[in-house]
């Protein structure tokens, strides 16, 4: 498995990044890239390092980081860089072709992952110096500009930012939407099941909100004024705060950088008490999303929703209703762990994408925020579940959470040979994290 995973990095590897998946993802993304960057570390470090910095190198005159750079036209992919213009933004990085949007911010903890990886800690802290203030940017970037009401709680202006791209959570809104009909072709149901796909209305809303965006020249705000979906994603913004916490470990680690620590650390505070009074659900006994446009809670429960522990969000009550929440709906003797949907709800569908599939890495998070919070058996189960998963079926992009599937030869879902299932397969298997106690 280990040689299968790194076989599937350096098949994948092209001049400097790695794209996902072979013709259905052919691009770099975002989060991709740093979960990757922590699998080659383990094996190669010099390309680990040449990963993140590909993909800082595309990020924005205002700090803005893509979620995918075009950095060669593929005819496998759509939309493509002619579709989302993101260069219409007058501080878009005039070298890369990318998307106007985002992903999750995971380049902090990213940074400190590889350094604790990391043989050579000297020449890890060296690139860490040389590379932190981009992605200090990044997050001054999303805390002036993505944070209309001063809550500490920055917002998704598109579903795919969420990287929880169909997910269920979204279908209310959808509904509040008046998208038009597009023409377009798909590319990726050529290439994989449909069934396992966003169907073609959803593809309209997608779109619709693109050109929402495009419209305004990607002007955050008249993004935050128009743009009709507007949401708070607990998982995005754990992201940003984990981040934080690395951020603010590295730069002691460098020394100086006062200023920085500081407003970090002011960042955090304010994050995390919005978080918990905001997001915190005590009837779902879970964390939510918020639609800022609409002004209310999506109360719904996904795999997003157990984010906050891999953060350090929840306190130790917070913590014991998630893990009791998370085993009554999602931990049923016949269920892997995590399905990304709550496998009670009617609209889960164990096989569609972000609608109920297990994806490692959620799982890779609720591991280490579990055993962070010292639920080291049910992060074992966690573990246990993701691996046993990945040796029945290969590394595929998700798979199913049902146990009673796997009978004979059973395939995973999406792409095959994915970048960050073997990746995070290595560092599941090679390092055991730091256990907070």
């Amino acid at each position: 498995m280990r040689d299968r995973a790194i076989e599937i990095l350096n098949a994948n590897w092209r001049d400097g990044y790695t794209i996902p998946s072979k013709n259905l993802y052919p691009y770099q993304w975002n989060w991709d890239s740093g979960f990757i960057a922590i699998g080659l570390a383990h094996y190669d470090m010099d390309r680990a390092q040449k990963e993140l910095e590909t993909l800082l190198n595309s990020q924005w005159e205002n700090g803005f980081i893509p979620h995918i750079i075009f950095h060669k036209i593929s005819e496998t992919y759509f939309p493509g860089p002619n579709f989302h213009r993101a260069d219409l933004h007058p501080l878009a990085n005039k070298k890369y072709p990318s998307t106007g949007m985002t992903q999750p911010p995971v380049l902090g903890f990213v940074l400190e992952r590889i350094y604790e990886i990391a043989k050579n800690k000297a020449d890890s802290l060296r690139f860490i110096k040389k590379n932190i203030d981009k992605v200090y940017k990044n997050h001054h970037y999303f805390y002036k500009h993505r944070d209309p009401n001063n809550e500490g709680l920055v917002y998704i202006y598109h579903n795919w930012e969420s990287g929880t791209d169909n997910s269920p959570l979204w279908d209310p809104i959808f509904e509040t939407i008046d998208a038009p009909e597009y023409n377009f072709e798909r590319r990726d149901t050529s290439i994989i099941d449909p069934s396992e796909r966003p169907t073609k209305r959803e593809y309209d809303y997608y779109l619709h909100i693109i050109d929402i965006a495009k419209e305004h020249n990607y002007s955050d705000n008249k993004i935050a004024e128009f743009s009709p979906f507007l949401v708070q994603d607990p998982l995005f913004n754990s992201m940003l705060i984990k981040s934080n916490r690395s951020l603010i470990t590295l730069y002691k680690m460098i020394g100086g950088n006062e200023d920085k620590i500081e407003q970090l650390e002011r960042w955090q505070v304010k994050s995390l008490s919005s978080f918990n009074s905001k997001l915190f659900d005590e009837d779902l006994s879970a964390y939510i999303h918020y639609d800022l446009r609409n002004d209310k809670p999506i109360r719904l429960v996904s795999s997003s929703s157990f984010s906050p522990l891999f953060a350090g969000i929840p306190n130790k009550e917070q913590a014991e209703i998630l893990v009791k929440t998370m085993m009554e709906k999602f931990g049923g003797k016949d269920m892997y762990l995590c399905a990304s949907f709550d496998p009670t709800n009617s609209k889960f569908n164990p096989k569609k994408y972000w609608r109920g599939p297990v994806w490692i890495n959620l799982n890779w998070m609720l591991y280490q925020g579990l055993l962070d919070y010292g639920y080291n058996d049910l992060a074992n189960r966690i573990k246990s579940d993701t691996l046993e998963i990945l040796e029945k079926v290969g590394f595929y992009e998700y798979t199913d959470p049902r146990k009673t599937i796997y009978k004979g030869k059973v395939k995973g879902y999406g792409g095959s040979d994915f970048s960050w299932s073997a990746a995070l397969y290595l560092d599941l298997v090679n390092n055991q994290p730091t256990i907070r106690t």
